[in-house]
């Protein structure tokens, strides 16, 4: 047994919590964690970050394509609410102070960014982000489970967006440099939704997958 195997795990307080929730639409109905990079699943991929962490967790209102990887799925407490709601179904159900949220659609997340955002914690802190391009990425990020009450009670007010509620809570933003450092060119948050970014970044979908037009300027044959 390694001391790796003996200590368990780095962060034993965190739940990784992998959001599966939007319906790939773009991506005619696909279950976007099943979409394949380097011969793996995406979901394979988001799920090795679950060797730093004490649990994991898959957010779906869908579980049936899921099934196969054997995850504790929690659905949707406040429904219609998008990523808000799937982050929140994620510290609802967590067993753990914080929550490591992944979007099922990231497939170059590393272990590296992850850390960089861990050390980031503290006691004054409820959640840490980066900001990439000026803009906030609520879907790399971690949450204080303490916070799910406010979180909730929002939620079933009105519709907020996930910086919305980031603004009600003590966040520390992270700067672009910050992830630069361990990811020059920023894969980490690099997500797979549309037929073009398929070949852009050479994913591709499932073989139970519908088939989808060939993006703009990408011959048939």
């Amino acid at each position: 047994m390694s001391d790796r195997e003996r200590s368990g795990p780095e962060s034993a307080d965190v739940t990784l919590a992998v959001i599966a929730g939007g319906k790939g639409e773009r991506l005619g109905g696909v279950a976007k964690g099943l979409l394949e990079v380097g011969g793996r699943t995406v979901l394979e991929r988001v799920l090795e970050l679950g060797r730093l962490c004490g649990d994991v967790l898959l957010v779906t209102n869908e579980p049936g394509p899921y099934a196969r990887f054997h995850l504790r799925t929690v659905e949707d407490v406040v429904k219609g609410r998008g990523a808000p709601g799937g982050v929140y179904a994620a510290l609802v159900g967590a067993r753990t102070e914080w929550v490591l949220a992944v979007a099922c659609d990231m497939p170059f997340v590393s272990e590296a960014a992850v850390r960089v955002l861990l050390e980031a914690r503290g006691p004054e802190v409820d959640a840490v982000c980066f900001t990439v391009g000026g803009r906030v990425e609520p879907l790399l990020a971690l949450y204080r489970r303490a916070f799910s009450d406010e979180w909730g009670e929002a939620l079933k007010k009105e519709e907020p967006s996930l910086r919305a509620l980031l603004s009600r809570c003590r966040t520390k933003l992270l700067p672009e440099e910050a992830l630069r450092a361990v990811d020059a060119e920023l894969r980490a948050v690099v997500s797979v939704n549309t037929p073009e970014d398929l070949e852009r970044h050479g994913a591709s979908l499932p073989n139970t997958a519908p088939n989808l037009p060939s993006p703009p300027g990408r011959g048939t044959g």
